[in-house]
């Protein structure tokens, strides 16, 4: 379980094929502190620690990841936006955020707004998944509030904090997106639609 709220910015080591599998392996500063078999969020994507070599650590994309997430777009020197595990008892800052991404989205606009920036996301209609106003949405494992909700398209407001700590101020248009919506809206869409 997450909140969204990044800890820091890995920078992709390496990335290695096994059949159908993709080792990746992350250089980041907390990686003295974590063990074997903890998780970790990598662009919102919870991804099992299976070794750590000094300030490195590796973990393994399975093919159903790969297929629905971002994490083939990854090359050597890409950052990921990371997140270890919630603290039980711990605040929670953003929304609560399993790691389980639903679907991939194109950022089709950035623009600036005086001191901060509005990203805007298509995604495909198709999976049923919905934002709303002032809902939540994870984007890269940022937890943040939809704003200019639409069928296939929503926005988000950025501001510097955001922009400079995690990897948006890499995104430009075309840019592909791990996207996971809010749990809770979920279970309701769910439950409506089978009542």
């Amino acid at each position: 379980m997450f909140t969204g709220i990044i800890e820091e910015l890995g920078m992709i080591q390496s990335l290695k094929t096994d059949k159908e599998n993709l080792d990746i392996t992350v250089r980041a500063n907390f990686t003295s502190e974590l063990k074997i078999d903890q998780s970790v969020a990598h662009n919102g994507v919870c991804l099992t620690v299976v070794s750590i070599e000094e300030e490195t650590y590796t973990v393994t994309a399975i093919k159903e990841t790969l297929d629905k997430t971002n994490l083939n777009d990854l090359s050597e020197g890409s950052f990921v936006n990371l997140e270890r595990g919630m603290k039980l008892g711990a605040r929670l800052d953003g929304h609560i955020v399993q790691g389980h991404v639903d679907q991939t989205a194109i950022c089709t606009a950035i623009s600036e707004a005086d001191g901060s920036w509005y990203f805007t996301f298509r995604y495909d209609p198709k999976l049923n998944n919905i934002t709303i106003e002032k809902g939540s949405i994870t984007v890269n494992g940022v937890s943040l509030t939809v704003v200019n909700s639409k069928k296939d398209e929503f926005s988000v407001a950025i501001i510097p904090f955001t922009y400079e700590h995690t990897n948006f101020k890499t995104f430009r248009e075309g840019t592909v997106v791990n996207l996971e919506f809010d749990v809770i809206g979920k279970y309701v869409k769910r439950i409506t639609e089978l009542g």
